[in-house]
C-alpha cells in the first residue's frame, strides 16, 4: 500500500494498480517508461490510467509514453497522452513520444498532436532530445 499526502496533514491510502496486459512501466535514463501495448482502446485506456497518473504525478516527472507496440489506437488512446501531456506540463516535467505505426501517425498528426508531442522513432532517440522539445509548447 502506498501512503499519498492530500491536502496538508491528510493521508490517503492507495493500492498499487494492478499490473495491465497492455501496459509494461520501466526505468530508463532517469525517465519513467510507459510501454503501451495491443489494442489501446476505451477498456485498455481504463487499465493504463492508474499507471499514467501515478507516472505524471509528481513534480519535475520525467515519461516517456512509448507506442511502438500499439496495433491500434482509438480517442480514448489520445485523451491518455493529452492527459499525460497536461499533468506533466503542469508539474514542470517533461514527457516524450515513440511512435511508428503509420495509421497512429496520422490520427495524431490530424489531430494537432505531434505538433504538442513530437514523435520519436525508437525510445533511444526520444531519450536524446533535448529539454526544450518535450511538449512544451
Amino acid at each position: 500500500m502506498c501512503a499519498e499526502s492530500v491536502g496538508g496533514d491528510v493521508v490517503v491510502q492507495q493500492e498499487p494498480a494492478p499490473p495491465s496486459r497492455h501496459l509494461r512501466v520501466h526505468e530508463e535514463r532517469g525517465h519513467t517508461v510507459l510501454e503501451f501495448r495491443g489494442e489501446i482502446d476505451i477498456a485498455a485506456a481504463t487499465e493504463i490510467l492508474p499507471h499514467l497518473d501515478r507516472a505524471t504525478a509528481h513534480a519535475d516527472a520525467r515519461v516517456v509514453v512509448d507506442l511502438t507496440l500499439v496495433e491500434f489506437l482509438d480517442c480514448s488512446g489520445l485523451r491518455l497522452l493529452y492527459r499525460a501531456r497536461s499533468r506533466v506540463l503542469d508539474r514542470d516535467g517533461r514527457l516524450l513520444l515513440v511512435c511508428t505505426h503509420p495509421l497512429t501517425l496520422r490520427i495524431m498528426r490530424v489531430t494537432g498532436l505531434t505538433r504538442l508531442l513530437p514523435p520519436q522513432p525508437t525510445l533511444d532517440a526520444a531519450l536524446e532530445q533535448p529539454e526544450a522539445t518535450s511538449g512544451s509548447l
